[in-house]
């Protein structure tokens, strides 16, 4: 099945078991809890945007350390044989 066929049998389900009425108020719900969700989102991406700012103007995280110690294991042969610097 395709992505259109799935959303096709969803909404058809839907129909059956919410009925007509029922089925729009629903889906009139989504796109109100789609904007919700993205905002939720940008909000929580600029939130940690900004402490991760601070604590590294504070000098708080110093995370090349542990990024090189997790890419010793990679495939990746940029990050192979790396040195922390510090």
């Amino acid at each position: 099945m395709g992505f259109g066929t799935e959303i096709l049998f969803i909404l058809m389900l839907g129909l059956l078991v919410l009925g007509p009425k029922q089925l729009r108020t629903l889906l009139g719900h989504v796109p109100r809890a789609k904007a919700q969700l993205d905002e939720a989102s940008r909000g929580f991406k600029s939130q940690l945007a900004a402490e991760l700012d601070a604590a590294h103007r504070e000098g708080k995280t110093d995370t090349s350390h542990e990024l090189l110690e997790n890419s010793e294991s990679s495939s990746d042969p940029r990050y192979r044989n790396s040195q922390p610097t510090g």
